[in-house]
């Protein structure tokens, strides 16, 4: 009894005292943690498990369509009711409308920006005065900038700036969402 005692003695006084014994007795106690673990888990599939994958991990249905921006090089062409003017005529009619302001008063102004303009936008516009628009007359041809089917922007250059037109056709009728104006 007296070598197993000496024995416990030199591990408890000296062994588990030491940094080696200690990292010696972590690594014992990490390793039956995992023995444990695979114990109970069982040894399964192999083929199933990501040690060994026998295909590719994937997220997405690979029938689904291609969702990558290098996918179509053709943007989508806008969507109109049928018998509704296209997104170009109701942002060549905001824009004369909009610079039209100054001939007449504001109540005549926000009347003929009304129909061509989304409901959010107659709210923003209540209070707005056309004789402030900084410009008078527009310099050349409308571009239009084609984001989806329901959306698109269309620049128009003027003769102090640009004038950026945010249209939106929910149901297919096209109005302007948004004004914007940009000195150049």
């Amino acid at each position: 009894m007296s070598v197993m005692r000496r024995a416990v003695e030199f591990l408890f006084t000296r062994v588990l005292r030491s940094r080696l014994g200690i990292a010696l007795v972590i690594g014992v106690l990490v390793l039956g943690v995992l023995g444990a673990a695979r114990l109970v888990s069982g040894l399964g599939n192999p083929q199933t498990g990501l040690s060994q994958p026998s295909e590719p991990i994937t997220t997405v249905d690979p029938t689904t369509g291609d969702d990558g921006v290098v996918g179509s090089t053709t943007p989508p062409s806008p969507v109109s009711r049928p018998g509704a003017p296209p997104p170009e005529q109701i942002a060549d009619r905001f824009t004369a409308a909009w610079l039209g302001g100054r001939d007449g008063g504001a109540d005549e102004w926000h009347a003929a920006l009304r129909p061509l303009s989304t409901p959010e936008l107659t709210e923003e516009l209540a209070g707005a005065d056309p004789a402030g628009i900084p410009a008078e007359r527009t310099t050349g041809e409308p571009s239009l900038r084609l984001r989806t089917e329901r959306f698109v922007e269309v620049l128009v250059p003027l003769d102090s700036g640009r004038l950026r037109l945010e249209l939106v056709a929910p149901d297919g009728h096209w109005l302007v969402d948004a004004v914007d104006w940009e000195r150049t």
